[in-house]
This record gives structure tokens, sequence and C-alpha cells, in this order.
């Protein structure tokens, strides 16, 4: 176990952006020093447009719940930069908050640790019952066949979001449902100072989930059916080539997204310099930049052919924030009951309203706030073509080495020089070479 905390803590070195990505960590004052049965420590993710704005939706819920359980606590939003490094140095240390959000393809890493309080069923009993939460969240919880580790927060998907004027001034009449028809589109759209497409080139946790997503649109999966690393098969290299590609060869990307990893392409987007943008429940994030709801449509993010479903037509990783408890907490009691408050129905519509996402919880999810066209596209793609990243006690470093890998094809491709089959080959061997070694 020490060697899987060792190699996951020198793995994970770099920034990891927000995404919505898709995705709490250890002070001094966390959980293994909390001796206050009136007190917890929350180490929440950024998931607004600022550390402000999140405290400013979060701190009237917390109030809210200590006016109901006479427990405070106290928040700190975690940058996501900062965030999988600092919960991996609290698992080593013990020193942790005593509840924190976790990116949900973290789960099975931070499982491994042992340092997580495993959800079985006296735990779900405690918040209400697992059969509370949709099932395509509960499969980013942790390893199968094992106890989640955390327990489904809120629940995002990858959707297109496309300018409507820009369209209308190409003469393009309706979004695009396959990559061929994106390019095309792309490619009367990149004109003028505009570019048809946004990307964050340099974000490792946003290269991943598009490659992933490419991956499995070929057939492809990055790991064995026994959890060894599998980077270099034929779909996994026509993946990551495809995707760096509408930069390198389709020229609908501009090359200075090979630079990005702070959300730079939204913000291009919201100010028309992109016409067509792949994210995660972007919404609120585009209305905090001043970008009216209808300016811009939501369509699913594109196949190879055909329309978005199971198998090779899975158009979007299961995205989402869980919520977990370190298992050394002193007041395990409070942790569980501010677990059930933020899981309740009414804290979930009001929490997952402010950050546009969807509730995980299936009641909060059928509310009519939730029903809106944007929401639509969102809740059919989690419960119809959105598959978890795998399961396995590597994911972080796997994050980390493919993401890592498709940074430099990107940097590659901004210099002008070749993206062939081959470099990605060579750059998808190095990145299985860092693999811990099974």
């Amino acid at each position: 176990m020490r060697s899987i905390r060792a190699a996951a803590v020198g793995a994970v070195t770099m920034s990891l952006a927000l995404a919505a990505s898709a995705c709490g960590g250890g002070s001094s004052t966390g959980g293994g020093s909390n001796d206050s049965p009136k007190t917890l420590t929350y180490w929440a993710s950024n998931q607004g447009a600022s550390i402000a704005v999140d405290k400013k939706v979060l701190q009237p819920e917390l109030d809210k719940f200590e006016e109901q359980t006479g427990i405070k606590v106290k928040l700190e939003v975690v940058p996501w930069s900062d965030l999988l490094n600092r919960i991996l140095t609290a698992t080593t240390s013990g020193q942790g908050p005593d509840v924190l959000n976790i990116g949900n393809t973290w789960s099975a890493s931070l499982q491994a640790t042992g340092a997580l309080l495993p959800w079985d069923a006296k735990n779900f009993d405690k918040i209400g019952g697992k059969d509370r939460f949709v099932d395509s969240a509960l499969g980013s919880t942790g390893a199968q066949g094992k106890d989640p580790a955390a327990v489904p927060l809120y629940s995002m998907a990858y959707a297109l979001y496309y300018n409507k004027k820009l369209f209308a001034d190409a003469g393009i009449a309706k979004p695009p449902a396959t990559w061929d028809e994106l390019i095309a589109d792309g490619k009367k759209l990149s004109k003028g100072g505009t570019w048809g497409l946004g990307a964050e080139g340099s974000n490792p946790s946003e290269n991943i989930h598009h490659t992933f997503v490419f991956a499995k649109q070929h057939g492809a999966d990055f790991f064995t059916a026994d959890g060894k690393p599998d980077f270099t098969s034929d779909g996994a290299v026509t993946a990551v080539k495809q995707y760096v590609d509408l930069m390198a060869k389709d020229k609908i990307i501009a090359p200075g997204n090979a630079e990005y990893a702070q959300n730079q392409s939204v913000s291009d987007f919201a100010k028309g310099k992109n016409a067509m943008l792949l994210w995660q429940s972007a919404s609120s994030n585009l209305k905090s930049q001043g970008m009216s709801d209808d300016a811009y449509g939501i369509a699913p993010m594109p196949v190879q052919s055909g329309t978005p479903g199971s198998g090779t037509n899975v158009n979007s990783m299961v995205a989402g924030i869980n919520m977990a408890v370190f298992k050394n907490t002193h007041n395990l009691d409070g942790a569980t009951k501010f677990v059930k408050f933020m899981t309740g129905d009414a804290e979930q519509k009001i929490l997952n309203t402010a950050y546009s996402t969807i509730p995980p919880v299936k009641t909060a999810q059928a509310d009519a706030a939730f029903n809106t066209p944007a929401n639509a596209v969102l809740k059919d793609t989690l419960a119809k073509s959105a598959v978890a990243l795998p399961q396995v006690a590597d994911e972080s470093q796997f994050e980390t080495a493919i993401g890592t890998a498709v940074k430099e094809l990107f940097a590659d491709a901004a210099a002008g020089r070749a993206v062939t089959t081959a470099s990605v080959k060579a750059k998808l061997e190095k990145a299985q070479q860092q693999m811990p070694k099974k």
C-alpha cells in the first residue's frame, strides 16, 4: 500500500485544471486532530468560476447545517491544481480533513490507499440507502466488487457547445453529429480570427477525458481485463492521433491552444473566439463570463458515425464529484450527518442548480428544475452513452501519463512538427513505461 501511495504522489506533480472535468486532502487541522463533535473540516473542490464563488455558494448551506445539527463546518475550497496532491499527502500523513470532495475518476486510486471510509450497506443506510443514487454515478465510486470509497455529489457529462450566431453566419443549420461533420463545420468557421473549436492542450485532465472517449469509440481500452496498462493498441493510437489531429491536420484548433490549461478555451468561446467547445456542464461558467443562455446551443458530443449510445458510440466519460470521509476522523457521526445533508434532496437541488450540474440522487434529478433543454442533453448522455474511466488503483497515474503525452503531442502540432502514427505510439509507449510495475 505504501508503494502505491508513493508512486501516486510522485506521478501527480502537475496541475489538474477544472473540467469540468471532470474530477480534499491534508492539513494539520484536519480530521486526525479534530476532537470536537461540534466541528468538522471540509475540503470542497473548486466548482465555480472562482474560489470566491464557491464560498458564496457553499457557506449559506454550511450555516444551515450548523443550525440543524449544532455542528460547525470549517470550509476550505481547494483549487484543482492542488487537489490530488493534497489528498495523497493527507493519506500518507494521516492529517486530512473529516470530509472532502474528490474527482470521481480518482475513486479507485484513493480507495487503494486505505485512507477513506468504505461505504458499506451500514454506512449507506445512515444517509438513506445506496439505491437513492443513479447507477452511472455509482459506477465511479471505486473498484468493482468493493464497497464504494465515496458517495456521488455532483454529476456531469461532456457536451458540444456551439455559438448560434457564428453557425448561422457560416450557413450551418445544425450542430455536427459526427467527427467528420465537426471537422467540415470547423473549417468553415475557422476564419477572420475565429477558430472552429477550442481545446485545453496543456491540461492533462482534459486531454485524458477526450482521448478516453475517442478510444472507446475505436473499441479500445487503456487497460486489459486484469488491470494491466495497454496504451499502444491500434485503437488507442488511432484515438490519440484523431484528437491531436484536430489541431495538427484539420487545423480547426488554434495552435495557441496547445498552451491552454486554465479554462482559457471556455473564455475564448464566451468571447466568440471559438465557435465550438467540448466541455463538462459549462452553462454556469459561461454565464459568469457574460454569455447569455440564448447565445449558444448544446448538443451531444459527436461520434464516429450514427448517433450516441452504448458500445463504440460512447460520447462522454462519466464526469462528476464524489464526497468522501477520512477513515481516521474523530467525528464519524458528524461526518456521516454532513454527507447525508449534502446528498439530501433539498441540498442537491440547490447545489446542482448553482453549478449547472446534474444531481446523482434520483429524486432530485427528476425535479422540474433539471428538465431544461441543456440538462436534457447531459442527463441523456449520462443515462445512455457515458462510461466511467477505468476504476483501477493506478488510475491517477494513468491520467497523468496519458494526459502529459497528449500535451507533448499538442506542443509538436503547435510548433509545426509532424504528428504521425509512429510519433503518437512512441509517446504512448513512454507513458506506459511510467506506470507502476506489477
